[in-house]
């Protein structure tokens, strides 16, 4: 009985340390999403200013049809940005929890992932927020116009525009982050280099499929999201190339060393 309690000891240190990391990404999630409904109105007239900029100067209005519309547009925003936010804390809780459970040389290999995660989320989001947003609005805004002597104007709702606005934002975001997927896929043995040049053709066709899928319906959203999946599918693999090289060299010095 007593083995069977010293084993069920850790797991459930494990288990208490869990539930008070989880606690605090829920405290962090609370505590900016928060602050985020104070400045919804500056978040929100942020993410408008693609939509402004295709409209231009002194035109395009956004309504809501709901009297309630425009009190969960907020809570939306401040949960977006929340997200934002409070993710560095996240990451750092989950850190913290798996950390010590690695050597240091699992530690070395896995801290450049984590960096370069939130660089690469952003990345794509900027892409997204001012380059593909704004085309895309333009392309959207040349529909207005005369149809059989009726008006045709764009009258989007705020609700409809924010979650076009975190669809473009979170689609292009986490797509970038495929260059970490891959990377870490490496590193743990289940793909080669040599695998992910044979899925190229492969990878051609699951792009255009993704952003098919992750964006609106038009050619242009489509390609601005697909051509940069492609460019970066073929940056991981010169990286992973350049990975090889570098751990082939060291092992060589290693042995050269010890003979």
């Amino acid at each position: 009985m007593r083995d069977l309690d010293d084993t069920k000891a850790p797991l459930l240190d494990h288990l208490i340390e869990l539930r008070g990391r989880l606690l605090k990404c829920v405290y962090a999630l609370f505590v900016t999403g928060a602050v985020c409904f104070y400045f919804s109105d500056h978040i929100f007239a942020f993410l408008v200013q693609p939509l402004k900029a295709a409209f231009g100067d002194g035109g395009g209005r956004l309504v809501y049809t709901k009297l309630y519309e425009a009190f969960f547009v907020q809570v939306k925003v401040a949960l977006f940005g929340a997200f934002f936010l409070s993710f560095p804390i996240i990451a750092n809780q989950l850190w913290a929890f798996v950390a010590p459970g690695l050597y240091a040389k699992e530690k070395k290999a896995l801290l450049p992932f984590l960096v370069m995660t939130p660089v690469l989320f952003l990345l794509g989001a900027s892409l997204a927020y001012f380059v593909v947003m704004p085309t895309a609005f333009h392309f959207f805004l040349e529909f207005q116009g005369d149809a059989g002597g009726l008006a045709v104007e764009a009258l989007p709702s705020t609700d409809a525009y924010l979650t076009l606005v975190m669809q473009f934002i979170l689609a292009f975001g986490i797509s970038f982050l495929m260059p970490v997927l891959l990377m870490l896929l490496n590193r743990a043995g289940f793909v080669t280099r040599a695998q992910l040049i044979g899925m190229r053709r492969y990878m051609i066709v699951a792009a255009f499929i993704l952003a098919a899928v992750l964006t609106p319906p038009d050619v242009v959203s489509q390609l601005m999201l697909a051509v940069p999946l492609l460019l970066l599918y073929e940056i991981t693999i010169l990286a992973i190339w350049i990975t090889d090289r570098r751990q082939g060299k060291v092992a060589q010095e290693g042995d050269e060393a010890a003979a």
